[in-house]
């Protein structure tokens, strides 16, 4: 896999799970790294562990006040913006349609939808004229519940689909210049959390279920999932040397045999 020396990439979520281990991939290729994260002790813990590979930013993705700040400073300390990663998200812990009141679902929809479907298109706004100027390139982090039921209730769901549009629509309106695609992860252990409006908030995926046996028993590669097992779709769709031709693709890279097999990112 070809290298990423001084591209410039933003990753969203970049705190923990999923995002940490696609920050420390990415410095690890030669990359300088800008993470957008709403938890300033997750940040000072990135920075102490990769130095100046790396600036933060304290903010929330639903804003596209702070989308822009953080791709401002991207371009500010690093000279340009290559990639942009849209990886925050939430999960809604499988709360059905029938377990779910109708206000749960109201104020769920909201915060979640906000986080996972809003917070892409607010960071893809942002960064859309910095990447116009570079050809880079977009990646977001779906889920293989993009594909299939069963990875979470209607609302995360639903959420992920709705992802499946977005990549493609802009694919379709920023080409040539910049290629826009995703990964779907199946599930692993991580600090993912859900809506505060379902009194989600402080309950990780980690802690609340036994996803690495689940992951284990379920998928039909039989192994225990780490975050890191995920990063190398993300590396690779950055790399315009590796992925010149590819976008409006979703890189699905869950190890489920069947639509049954489904988890939560």
């Amino acid at each position: 896999m070809g290298r990423l020396d001084g591209r410039s990439v933003l990753v969203t979520g970049g705190g923990s799970g999923l995002g940490h281990a696609l920050v420390g991939r990415f410095v690890e290729h030669g990359a300088r790294v800008t993470v957008l994260d709403r938890s300033e002790p997750k940040l000072t813990a990135l920075r102490e562990a990769f130095g100046t590979g790396v600036r933060t930013l304290t903010g929330d993705v639903t804003s596209f006040a702070d989308n822009k700040e953080a791709a401002d400073l991207a371009v500010r300390e690093f000279g340009a913006l290559d990639t942009f990663v849209g990886n925050a998200g939430v999960w809604d812990f499988g709360r059905s349609l029938l377990d779910a009141s109708p206000e749960e679902l109201g104020t769920g929809f909201d915060e979640l939808f906000s986080i996972n479907v809003k917070g892409y298109l607010l960071g893809a706004k942002a960064v859309a004229p910095h990447l116009i100027s570079s050809r880079g390139s977009m990646i977001f982090t779906l889920s293989n519940a993009a594909f299939f039921p069963g990875g979470g209730g209607p609302l995360y769901v639903s959420s992920k689909h709705a992802g499946v549009g977005l990549v493609r629509q802009l694919a379709y309106e920023l080409a040539p210049e910049v290629r826009v695609n995703a990964v779907a992860p199946g599930g692993m252990a991580t600090d993912l959390r859900g809506p505060g409006a379902m009194g989600l908030a402080d309950r990780s995926v980690a802690d609340a279920i036994p996803i690495r046996q689940m992951v284990r028993d379920n998928g039909a590669l039989r192994i225990e999932v780490e975050p890191d097992d995920y990063v190398g779709a993300y590396l690779y769709l950055a790399c315009r040397d590796d992925s010149a031709t590819v976008t409006g693709t979703v890189v699905d890279v869950s190890s489920w045999g069947t639509p049954k097999r489904t988890g939560a990112v």
